[in-house]
């Protein structure tokens, strides 16, 4: 249920973060999303009835247990660190753009 509920958000958002509000690395990425103007769902597991049964699926699926868990056009990109060294070498804001996440460019 927990599956299939994670694969349902992310096939139907441009931009997912699967996060904790208490995560530094969370909060990271989410401001960085917000500073470059992406339009993105943040799912708080530890708020979610059943965020952690949605965190051991997202585990099984993708093999990443830890958060921010980031999904952008219904791929999974990875953690905070997988997520800003695609920014520090200008590729995230091609695949947010691909994805429509972006409304214009940003520089």
């Amino acid at each position: 249920m927990a599956l299939a509920k994670a694969k349902e958000i992310v096939a139907s958002n441009p931009v997912v973060v699967f996060s904790k509000t208490y995560c530094p690395f969370c909060v990271q990425i989410k401001k960085l999303f917000a500073n470059l103007g992406v339009s993105f769902k943040a799912i708080e597991l530890e708020t979610e009835s059943d965020g952690s049964e949605i965190q051991a699926a997202l585990a099984q699926w993708t093999g990443q247990r830890t958060v921010p868990n980031v999904f952008i056009g219904g791929n999974h990109i990875g953690g905070c660190d997988t997520t800003t060294n695609l920014h520090s070498q200008g590729k995230l804001v091609p695949l947010l753009t691909s994805a429509g996440a972006l409304s214009g460019s940003t520089s």
